[in-house]
């Protein structure tokens, strides 16, 4: 017998192997019609699935939010029997889960267009009508390969033979259909239901390595009910909008080409605002932080001291000299990041207990390889910025620190606009990784306790934790913030370190005179500054408060007459600290608006007869038909006290 316990503590004993399908035919007839899938200590399995020792069982139905992997897993099976039905000889290869929703890769030697998706659609819609059970069969490697290598489903042997010994070998059917699979699955394909869309279509290598074949993949999404699509399509329609990379042509940020893969040719406007965010980012840490500046390229023996070189190298640039009048065969790194050179800064002379916390900022360019396949505008880049500190503290400082740094996340995301829900999530201890459990124990003991602070400390934060997520030298708090559709970006971090100061023999001077280890903090606020900038553009749709704006005031004129004083008007703009530009173009004020407006430039100050005769000037404002006349010192002063940073203001107010 099996003893087994339900959610509301009933605990009940059962024939040992029961499946849990029986069990649910056991309780009521209707609960078996609702559930889909069981949960098993905490585990998502088959409904059918047997139970063989004493756990936790709670049945799973569509609504349940666990059960929309399996809604998106049963989907993407349901989208791979459509195509090879549509298309006889199509062979499948790996079809997974992703966050958005599902992909299935296919081989054929004439590729998928967006044209073949609705006729897919439709056949999907058919075979989800069928409502055929998913049913699950054991086999062996031998008649696998045998079954699969007949069908000609060349890279279904290959996925058989990269399975290890010690692990099940399942084949799931629904009707005649079946693929191989490690599930789970929902009970029948009819649980899909038809809240889903197929979504786009792309070119993938197999495997992901570009010297394999060149597969066609289909995206698609879907979801437990059709509102939820709907909002999620919207979302998606919008996110096009809001492309930064679109945005970056119309407003002239930046580009990238084959020759910088991953790498950002900023152009003047891009450039400002970065400066801008780089002076807000400064102005933050003034009192509190140390800016410093650690090398690009460190001899490879750092890297390795620091554990980077063992567990992140697939992931560094190497660098040696390329000269022939050299004899230096040494090998250097491209710092991937900045943690190595900051520790060495700590380590240049003796260390008093006095000087800490000692904060140390960096805004370090650091370089990260990244497959081409996965790079993606500014969001995804192989050279980045990072705003990055390190904070060497005591054991009991650390707790101090970290809730600091919270208060500097949260208050920076407001500044940017980000006034929305937060979630921060703590990472804990991965498989691979550095340093004593008991070091482990002790830094995951007290950011948990620090969550809870976090946790208390505003209604718009919530938390949650990352098993087996955290940097290999210690646990983090991941800070996500949700943009104006709804749309969450990780940025900032916190990561506690008791491992590299160790590794490199960091230490300062404590009261009693002994020698003692740091605790090093690592801490991004806006992570990469690319990344952030980027997330920014499309939080906006590239409407950006003026304080961020590269051109805040665009100077422009109805006829030439007025030139004289749309210069004029331009310099004392200037003169106020306005960035500002002067249209004086023979063209008609419609065209210049629609362009400007284009670039999205936030103010366009139109000057003609009447505002110079009255040294008045007409505001229209992006996105906005209207516009409004002012007295020009007036308006001058308005938009100064706009385009004041929030930082600065809340430093003008205390004054």
């Amino acid at each position: 017998m099996v003893a087994l316990t339900f959610p509301d503590g009933a605990r009940r004993e059962f024939p040992d192997n029961i499946t849990g399908l029986d069990i649910a035919k056991g309780i009521s007839p209707s609960l078996a019609k609702r559930t889909v899938a069981m949960a098993i200590d905490g585990v998502v399995t088959d409904l059918g699935d047997a139970i063989g020792r004493d756990a936790k069982i709670e049945f799973l139905t569509r609504e349940d939010p666990r059960s929309l992997e399996l809604i998106r897993h049963d989907a993407a099976h349901v989208l791979a029997e459509a195509v090879q039905s549509l298309w006889p000889g199509t062979q499948v290869t790996i079809g997974p889960v992703i966050d958005t929703g599902f992909f299935y890769d296919f081989a054929r030697n004439e590729p998928f267009t967006p044209e073949d998706l609705p006729v897919i659609e439709k056949k999907m819609r058919e075979i989800i009508a069928r409502d055929k059970p998913f049913t699950k069969e054991i086999w062996s490697r031998d008649e696998a390969k045998r079954v699969f290598r007949d069908k000609g489903e060349n890279f279904k042997v290959e996925l058989v033979d990269a399975i290890t010994e010690d692990q099940t070998l399942k084949i799931y059917k629904q009707g005649d259909w079946f693929d191989l699979c490690r599930g789970p699955h929902m009970t029948s394909t009819g649980k899909v239901g038809n809240a889903f869309k197929l979504t786009k279509v792309a070119g993938a290598y197999w495997r992901g390595d570009s010297n394999n074949p060149m597969l066609t993949r289909i995206y698609g999404t879907a979801f437990a009910k059709q509102d939820e699509l709907d909002l999620y399509l919207k979302q998606i329609e919008e996110a096009e909008k809001r492309d930064h990379r679109k945005l970056g042509r119309e407003m002239d940020l930046f580009h990238f080409q084959e020759e910088g893969p991953g790498t950002v040719f900023w152009h003047a406007n891009g450039w400002t605002i970065f400066q801008e965010i780089v002076a807000y980012m400064r102005r933050r840490l003034r009192d509190d932080y140390k800016e410093v500046n650690a090398p690009q390229l460190l001899d490879k023996s750092l890297w390795e001291t620091s554990g980077h070189w063992g567990w992140f190298r697939e992931n560094m640039f190497k660098a040696q000299s390329a000269g022939d009048e050299t004899k230096d065969e040494r090998v250097f790194a491209i710092k991937p990041m900045n943690c190595p050179g900051h520790i060495q800064i700590f380590k240049h002379g003796l260390r008093s207990y006095r000087e800490l916390p000692l904060r140390m900022a960096e805004f370090g360019m650091v370089h990260r390889y990244e497959p081409s396949g996965a790079l993606h505008g500014l969001l995804r880049v192989r050279a980045f910025t990072q705003d990055d500190a390190h904070v060497f503290c005591t054991q009991e400082q650390m707790a101090e620190e970290c809730l600091k740094i919270n208060d500097l996340i949260l208050s920076t995301y407001t500044d940017f606009g980000f006034e929305g829900d937060l979630t921060v999530k703590l990472s804990t201890r991965p498989e691979r990784r550095v340093g004593s459990e008991e070091a482990w124990d002790h830094a995951e003991g007290i950011m948990h306790d620090v969550l809870k602070q976090i946790a208390g400390s505003s209604n718009r934060i919530k938390t949650a934790i990352n098993p087996g997520e955290g940097a290999f030298y210690g646990p983090k708090f991941e800070y996500v913030l949700r943009d104006a559709i709804g749309r969450d970006w990780q940025c900032g971090t916190t990561q506690v370190d008791f491992n590299l100061p160790e590794r490199f023999q960091a230490f300062y001077i404590a009261p009693d005179g002994s020698k003692q280890t740091p605790v090093m903090i690592h801490r991004a606020i806006c992570g990469s500054m690319e990344r952030f900038l980027g997330v920014v553009l499309e939080h906006y749709a590239g409407h950006l408060p003026l304080w961020l704006s590269p051109t805040q005031a665009m100077v422009t004129t109805i006829t030439s007459d007025a030139d004289d004083y749309a210069s004029e008007v331009m310099a004392a703009l200037r003169r106020a600290g306005l960035r500002t530009e002067i249209d004086l173009r023979n063209e008609k004020i419609n065209y210049k608006v629609r362009e400007h407006s284009l670039a999205k430039i936030p103010v366009l100050m139109v000057a003609g007869k009447k505002e110079s005769a009255e040294r008045t000037i007409s505001i229209r404002r992006l996105g906005s038909d209207g516009q409004t006349v002012m007295g020009l010192d007036e308006a001058i002063a308005a938009l100064v006290d706009e385009a004041t940073p929030p930082d600065v203001k809340r430093m003008k107010k205390a004054q």
